[in-house]
Parts: structure tokens; sequence; C-alpha cells
């Protein structure tokens, strides 16, 4: 009960969070991949000793191109570029050996085009939409019998308010680290919202049929106490089950590849705010709706 007792403080805490994340898209903006703007991707491993960043960075402005350089395990940089001609990035690779003098291995070299990113833009937001859609569509199907005190439609309602928490929160914390560390969002970021979106509402709808069977055998309880109990009976399995999938993506991004880190990073904290919004604001939300409802009549 202490859950729904204090759901007042989760709102407010999960309020700043997307008030944070939304400032942050604002101010800062979205720093797209080459997935969705266009460009070039480079990435090279340098093999005896690798150079300092500065230098890297000089030596492209010496051939006038404009690139993002981060850094990747001890002896290698991920370089993004606008889009190269082959004889640009012949000139590119030749000058990352610095006059020969550091030797390095290319292990990827990736080139997407303006139009082409555009358009897997428009078809990750697209993909978003329709699974919000397809997921009210089976949360008011699979609750449809439940209509006191609250609506089936309802319950689809809040899913997709907890949806939207869990989207806007690591997408806005990916904001903060494209502004301050050069994270950029790919097809991978777009990939690891819908995961999390279904992981999700698969939480939240263990939480509420806990709740339509309690409400069909206790029909006599108010309903902020049969919330309660079904979030309480639920509480175990719920944090059990997200943690078993925090620990493995943490073997995963400590222990993973570079090109999954960022899809990785993406999953824990969207599971973490799945978790969090199934739990302390979902199914708190169904009592505050019980509760206006009351006010309405």
């Amino acid at each position: 009960m202490w859950i729904v007792n204090n759901r007042k403080i989760f709102y407010i805490f999960s309020g700043i969070m997307i008030l944070v994340s939304v400032i942050a898209m604002l101010t800062y903006g979205f720093n797209l991949g080459i997935d969705f703007k266009g460009g070039s991707l480079l990435e090279i491993n340098y093999i005896q000793e690798k150079p300092e960043l500065n230098v890297i960075n000089n030596v492209l402005s010496s051939l006038k191109v404009e690139a993002s350089v981060r850094a990747t395990g001890d002896m290698g940089y991920i370089i993004r570029m606008k889009s190269l001609t082959e004889l640009e990035r012949v000139s590119v690779i030749k000058a990352l050996s610095i006059d020969d003098t550091f030797r390095f291995e290319e292990k990827r070299f990736d080139s997407i085009g303006a139009l082409l990113g555009s358009e897997a833009a428009k078809k990750a937001i697209i993909s978003i939409i329709l699974v919000i859609i397809a997921i009210i569509l089976f949360v008011a199907f699979a609750f449809r019998h439940v209509s006191k005190p609250v609506s089936s439609w309802k319950y689809g309602m809040i899913a997709i308010i907890a949806l939207i928490h869990d989207v806007i929160i690591p997408t806005g914390v990916f904001v903060i680290l494209g502004h301050f560390k050069g994270y950029e969002m790919d097809t991978l970021f777009v990939t690891a919202l819908l995961v999390i979106l279904g992981f999700s509402v698969h939480d939240t709808i263990v939480v509420f049929d806990r709740v339509r069977e309690n409400l069909r055998v206790n029909k006599n309880k108010q309903f902020i106490e049969i919330v309660g109990e079904s979030i309480i009976q639920t509480f175990t399995r719920s944090i059990n089950t997200s943690l078993t999938v925090i620990f493995s993506l943490l073997v995963l991004y400590f222990f993973g590849g570079e090109v999954t880190r960022n899809f990785t990073l993406t999953l824990l904290i969207g599971i973490i705010a799945g978790t969090y919004s199934s739990i302390f604001i979902g199914s708190p939300l169904l009592v505050t709706i019980e509760k206006w409802q009351k006010k309405g009549r």
C-alpha cells in the first residue's frame, strides 16, 4: 500500500525526469547518426601505437573534412564524416597514418546518402507510432471485460502514458550524452526503443492483470486496496525479471563490442525506467483516475 499512498512523490520524480529530458531535447537537439542524416563512418584500429585525439582532428582539418572523432577501445577511433567519394576516402586513410608513422587496420567503412538517411528517420518514427497504436488496441481488447471502477480503454491510456515515460527518459539521456560526449542516435537506438516498449508494456500488463483478477475475487474491497495488493503481489516478480535482464545487459555493455555499446546502454536505461513506471506510475494512475471519477460524480 505504501506505493499507492505515496504515488504523488513518484509522479513528481517522473515529472522532473521528463521535464529535464524535454528541456534537453529542445535545447541541444538530436545528435543523429549517419543512418538518419547521411554521411560516412570509418572505424580504425592502430596496431602498435595510437596517436592522440587532437592529432587526428588536426589531420582531418588539414584535409578540410568535418569529422566527429571518438576513441574506441585502447587503440581505435570511430570517425564520422560527411559522405566521401572513393578518392576522398583514400586520402583520409592515407592521412590517418600520419606520414606512415602509425600503422592501423580499417575495421569498417559505411556510407549512407542523405536521401536514404531521411527515409530511415521517417520509417523509424512510423515504426514507433505503429507499435504504440498496436499496444493501445491490445490492452483495450485484453481488458474489455473490465468496466468498473475504471473502464478498459483507460487501462490502455495509462499503459501509453507509461510507455511515453519510458521512451522520453532514455531519449533525453542520449540527447545529453550526445551534446557532451558525442553519442549519436542511429537505427540501433530506435531498435532499442522498440524493445523497451515491448518489455515495459509486458511488465505493466502483469500488474494490470493481477488488478483484474483481484477485482473479480474481492468485490467488497476498496479499489485503492486492490491496486495496492496487486502491486505487492507482483513486485518481487517484476524486480527479479528486470534484474535478470539488467545483469545480462551490464555484461554485454562492459565486455561486448563497441558497435552494440550504445544499443545496450539505451536498453539499460529504458528497462530501468520501464520497471519503475510499471510499478510506481502505471498502477497508481488507476487509483488517481478512479478518484477523479468519484469527484466528477
